[in-house]
């Protein structure tokens, strides 16, 4: 079996207070027997006056009254006929002097008892019942509510065999103590039984917001700490030496280094330097070829060539570094061999056919 806690009388105490001031030893029960003939007189009095809570305080034998409703004409009255008539009839009830105080109760979608109400109202008018538990569903909700939860049991459209049904929107946190939860309960009396309507409306979290302002009052209105004021210094006498004429007893005063935080060491971190790039010899132009040929000599590459004739003065030429050949060097070489060959004689010619035939 659940244990379910009464989400109002969970919360007493906390964020919310008592519906009933007072204190009593010997008549305890006579009090509380009062206190329900007063609530159950008012809401049988006046069932369409939408009466949601009934306050009750007392003092001595006087006893006041807070009645909030939603339709406050209707209790009122012309001119406060009603009252007289109501503040009569309590009187009578509990032979005690009564006060009556009427509220407002400014939203009724926000009130858990009037809408669970106006519910049970409808489904009494045989209004489909799940058309009457949406349509109040969706005007708590535009109301500004947070969460809301609507349950019936019962009988529901005239079944034999009874069921519950249950509607829920938004959030409705039951164990969180600081959220503002109102649950109203009541009995809807149709032809096939009663069926009974619950509500539980989450307005929002009532943060402790009084004892934040009176705690920021408090350390404005407090005066400012004083300046710390340091211990007279020791006094600490100093001999002179002898031979020297001092001042009689001169005080020294030795002021005590202020106590400082010791600093940390930090290890020194090892610095990693970065590698070399190495450079290829085709990346080595501009400034890094003339760098390399300021730090390191140039080897002289020998390049062998063949000996050619000797010019007219009868002395061999020096081998030099030629640049690369090009097409045009080729056909000037091509003619010069071409200028160079002896001419062929047709004697040469029949010497050699008849060597070759020889051969």
């Amino acid at each position: 079996m659940g244990h379910k806690v009464h989400p109002v009388g969970f919360r007493v105490g906390i964020i919310r207070g008592w519906d009933a001031k007072w204190y009593a030893d010997k008549h305890y029960v006579n009090y509380l027997q009062e206190d329900l003939k007063i609530r159950k007189a008012i809401r049988s009095m006046y069932p369409e006056a939408g009466v949601s809570q009934v306050e009750i305080d007392r003092q001595a034998n006087n006893v006041t009254l807070t009645i909030h409703t939603a339709r406050p004409g209707i209790l009122i009255g012309r001119g406060g006929q009603r009252v007289d008539e109501m503040r009569n009839t309590l009187e009578k009830l509990i032979e005690k002097k009564i006060q009556l105080n009427i509220r407002e109760v400014q939203q009724p979608e926000l009130d858990a008892f009037l809408v669970a109400r106006s519910v049970a109202d409808q489904m009494e008018r045989r209004v489909a019942y799940r058309r009457a538990m949406k349509q109040s569903l969706l005007r708590t909700i535009q109301a500004g509510a947070k969460g809301m939860r609507i349950r019936c049991a019962g009988r529901l459209d005239g079944a034999e065999i009874a069921r519950k049904v249950i509607m829920h929107e938004g959030r409705v946190p039951l164990h969180t103590i600081r959220a503002d939860v109102d649950y109203g309960l009541t009995e809807a009396h149709t032809v096939m039984g009663r069926i009974g309507v619950k509500v539980w409306i989450y307005k929002g979290d009532i943060l402790p917001e009084k004892e934040e302002t009176e705690a920021a009052e408090v350390a404005a209105t407090a005066p400012a700490p004083a300046a710390e004021t340091k211990p007279p210094a020791e006094a600490v006498h100093v001999a002179a030496p002898e031979g020297t004429t001092t001042a009689p007893e001169a005080a020294v005063i030795e002021a005590k280094p202020v106590e400082q935080p010791t600093p940390v060491e930090e290890k020194p971190r090892p610095v990693r330097r970065a590698p070399r790039p190495r450079a290829t010899p085709s990346e080595t132009t501009g400034e890094t070829a003339a760098a390399s040929t300021e730090e390191k000599p140039k080897t002289t590459t020998r390049r062998i060539t063949r000996p050619k004739a000797a010019t007219a003065e009868g002395q061999p030429k020096t081998a030099t570094r030629r640049a690369p050949r090009t097409a045009a060097k080729a056909k000037e070489v091509k003619a010069e061999e071409t200028t160079e060959k002896p001419a062929v004689t047709p004697e040469s010619v029949d010497k050699q056919g008849e060597g070759n035939a020889t051969t």
